[in-house]
C-alpha cells in the first residue's frame, strides 16, 4: 500500500502542476483549453535544454518560458483581440503539439544527462521523512515534487489571503466591477495566464526529466485534458489539487498494481479508466447547481466599452 501511494504521488505530480496552472488562469476569467499543448512544449524544452546544457535549473526555466510563450499567444488572442477562448485554446494545443514534435525529433532515443537525473533524485527531508508511514510517502520524494508542495501552498495563500488574489477573484467574478474599482483587468489577465502557462510547462518538464525520463512524441498522453476537467473536481481550490492529482495518479498506475496480484483485466480497459472517470466528473459537475462553483465570467471576453 505504501509503495502504491508513493507511486501515485509521482504519477500525479504532472497533473498537479497543470491543474494548478489552469486554476490560476481560470480565476482571471480565461478558459484556456491549451493545457495539453503547453505541457508538451514544456516537456520538450526541458529535455532538450537538459541534454544540451546539462543544467537542471535552465531546463526548468526553458520549460516555463516556452509554455508561457504559448500562453502569451492565447492571452493576446483572447484578451487583446477578444477571440473565442475555446477555439484559441484548441488551436494552442495543436500548435504546441506540432512545435514539440518538430523540434523534439532530434532527441528521440537520447538519454538524460546523469547530473540532471541526480539533481532531481529522491531526497529525504530530515525529521519529516522519519514520520511513520506518512514520512516515507510525502517526504522521501524528488526535489521536483517538493517544489509542487510549495507552489500549491503559495498559490493557496495568494488567492485567499492577499489583496492581489482578491483582485484576481473579483476579475473572474465581475470584470466590469473590478475595472470600475481601478483594477487593471487586462494586465491581471495577461499576468495570470502567463503564470498558468509556466505551471503547465513545469508539469511537462516533470514528465521528461523525472517521470519517464526521456523525450518521446505524445509524452503527455492526454494529461492536459484530464487537468482541465480536474479543475472542476477541485472546485477551483488550490488546496484540493492534492486530492485530484494524486487520486488520478493512482488511477494511472493501478494497472501495474493489479499485475502484481495476477489479476487478469484487459490493459486497454485499465488505460481507459482515468479518462472514463474524467468524463464522469464532467457530467457530475455539469449537473450540480451549487453557487460559486466557478468564476462567473469564465470564458467571457471582457470589453471595457461594454460596461
Amino acid at each position: 500500500m505504501e509503495l502504491f501511494l508513493v507511486a501515485s504521488i509521482i504519477a500525479g505530480t504532472p497533473l498537479l502542476f497543470a491543474i494548478l496552472g489552469e486554476i490560476i488562469t481560470e480565476k482571471s476569467g480565461s478558459l484556456n483549453l491549451g493545457v495539453e499543448g503547453m505541457m508538451i512544449m514544456g516537456a520538450m524544452a526541458a529535455f532538450s535544454t537538459a541534454f544540451n546544457t546539462e543544467n537542471a535549473l535552465l531546463s526548468l526555466l526553458s520549460a516555463m518560458l516556452l509554455a508561457s510563450f504559448g500562453a502569451l499567444i492565447f492571452a493576446f488572442l483572447t484578451v487583446s483581440l477578444r477571440a473565442n477562448q475555446t477555439v484559441s485554446g484548441l488551436a494552442l494545443t495543436i500548435f504546441g503539439t506540432g512545435i514539440a514534435n518538430f523540434f523534439g525529433k532530434a532527441y528521440i532515443g537520447k538519454s538524460l544527462p546523469e547530473n540532471v537525473r541526480s539533481f532531481f533524485a529522491v531526497s529525504k527531508i530530515p525529521v519529516l521523512g522519519d514520520i511513520p508511514f506518512i514520512g516515507n510517502i510525502l517526504f522521501n520524494q524528488s526535489t521536483f515534487i517538493y517544489l509542487s508542495y510549495i507552489l500549491v501552498i503559495f498559490f493557496g495563500i495568494y488567492l485567499y489571503k492577499s489583496k492581489y488574489g482578491l483582485y484576481l477573484n473579483a476579475i473572474g467574478e465581475n470584470p466590469s466591477s473590478a475595472d470600475s474599482a481601478g483594477i487593471n483587468v487586462s494586465l491581471y489577465k495577461y499576468i495570470h495566464i502567463l503564470i498558468g502557462g509556466a505551471l503547465c510547462g513545469l508539469g511537462g518538464a516533470f514528465l521528461s526529466l523525472v517521470y519517464v525520463p526521456a523525450w518521446q512524441e505524445g509524452l503527455t498522453s492526454g494529461r492536459g485534458w484530464i487537468a482541465v476537467a480536474l479543475v472542476i473536481f477541485c472546485r477551483w481550490n488550490p488546496y484540493k489539487v492534492f486530492i485530484g492529482a494524486y487520486v488520478f495518479g493512482g488511477l494511472d498506475i493501478v494497472g501495474f498494481r493489479l499485475q502484481q496480484y495476477d489479476i487478469h483485466i484487459s490493459q486497454y480497459l485499465i488505460d481507459m479508466l482515468p479518462y472514463l472517470v474524467t468524463i464522469i466528473i464532467i457530467i457530475i459537475g455539469s449537473m450540480r447547481k451549487e453557487k460559486n462553483t466557478g468564476p462567473k465570467a469564465l470564458g467571457i471576453n471582457y470589453f471595457r466599452e461594454d460596461r
